[in-house]
C-alpha cells in the first residue's frame, strides 16, 4: 500500500512538471494602436493550451487564453500611441506560442513637420509632432544630382512637439536640405526641402592628372569639402571630408570626382 502511494505521489509530480511554466516570450516595442495576435498550440500530451499567462508592462491581462489563437487586447490597457511596451508571454513545457503580427509594435514613421528652417551657416532647425516611436531622422543635402545623407539625429518619438537641430556643412552656391525617416516598411517619410545661398567660395581641385594627392582650394588656399571618387564602372573607391585626398593607392586610369557641389573627372597617373 505504501509503495502504491509513493508511485502515485511521484507520478503526480511528474505530471504537474510536464505542464509547468518553463518559458517566457518577451516582445518589446511601442504601442501603435493595434492588438497582438498569438498562435497558441496545445500543451504537451494534448491537454490544455501552451500559454499560461500574459503580462503587459508588468500587469496580468484578462485575455481568454484557452484557444488555439487569441488576441492580446492592448486597447484595454489604456496605452497612449507611441508608449513603450513590454509583453511577456509565459508558456508551458514542450510547446511554444507564435506571434502572428510582431510588426505592430515596431516604431512607424508618422511625424508631421511643424516648422523647418536653415540659416546661412548651415544650422538646420526643425520641430515635429505626432511621432509614434523612436526613429532616427536622417539629414540629407542635395548635391551631385542626388540626395546625400550628411548626418543623423535620434527622434524623441513623442506625439507632442519635439525640437531638433543639426549643423550642416554648406557647399558653395544654393544648398537644399531635408530630413527623412524610414521605418520597418522601408518607405521613407520626408520633410519638404529648405534652401539657402551660402557664402562658401567657389572651390576647385588640382591636378587633373594626379599621382599621389588631389588638393581642394580657393585662391590657392586649401579648403575642406565633402568628396566622393568613383571608378569607371561606377564603384565608389573613396569618400570623405578634407582639403586633400590620397590617391596613391588607386590603379592607373580615369576616375569621377564629386566635390563641393561639382562633378568632375581626373586621371590617376
Amino acid at each position: 500500500m505504501r509503495l502504491l502511494f509513493i508511485y502515485v505521489f511521484f507520478s503526480s509530480i511528474l505530471f504537474l512538471k510536464g505542464f509547468s511554466q518553463v518559458g517566457t516570450l518577451i516582445l518589446e516595442g511601442n504601442y501603435q494602436g493595434k492588438n497582438v495576435y498569438v498562435q497558441n498550440p496545445n500543451a504537451a500530451r494534448g491537454v490544455g493550451f501552451c500559454v499560461s499567462e500574459i503580462l503587459v508592462n508588468g500587469n496580468i491581462t484578462t485575455d481568454e487564453l484557452n484557444q488555439n489563437a487569441f488576441e492580446i487586447d492592448l486597447k484595454a490597457q489604456k496605452l497612449t500611441i507611441g508608449q513603450k511596451l513590454e509583453i511577456k508571454i509565459k508558456y508551458k513545457e514542450d510547446c511554444k506560442p507564435k506571434i502572428l503580427n510582431p510588426e505592430v509594435l515596431k516604431p512607424k514613421s508618422t511625424f508631421e513637420i511643424v516648422s523647418i528652417k536653415i540659416e546661412k551657416d548651415g544650422l538646420l532647425k526643425w520641430s515635429s509632432k505626432l511621432e509614434s516611436g523612436k526613429l532616427s531622422f536622417a539629414i540629407e543635402q542635395f548635391r551631385w544630382n542626388k540626395w546625400v545623407k550628411v548626418g543623423e539625429v535620434e527622434g524623441d518619438g513623442l506625439p507632442s512637439v519635439n525640437n531638433y537641430s543639426f549643423k550642416v556643412t554648406p557647399h558653395s552656391g544654393k544648398n537644399q536640405i531635408r530630413v527623412r525617416q524610414t521605418d520597418y516598411t522601408g518607405q521613407p517619410r520626408l520633410s519638404k526641402p529648405v534652401d539657402f545661398i551660402s557664402d562658401v567660395s567657389n572651390i576647385v581641385f588640382s591636378p587633373i592628372k594626379a599621382s599621389k594627392t588631389i588638393t581642394f582650394s580657393f585662391s590657392d588656399k586649401p579648403v575642406e569639402t565633402m568628396y566622393e571618387i568613383y571608378d569607371q564602372y561606377g564603384n565608389i573607391v573613396k569618400r570623405g571630408f578634407g582639403s586633400t585626398v590620397d590617391v596613391s593607392t588607386l590603379l592607373k586610369g580615369g576616375y569621377f570626382l564629386n566635390y563641393d557641389n561639382k562633378m568632375s573627372e581626373f586621371i590617376k597617373k
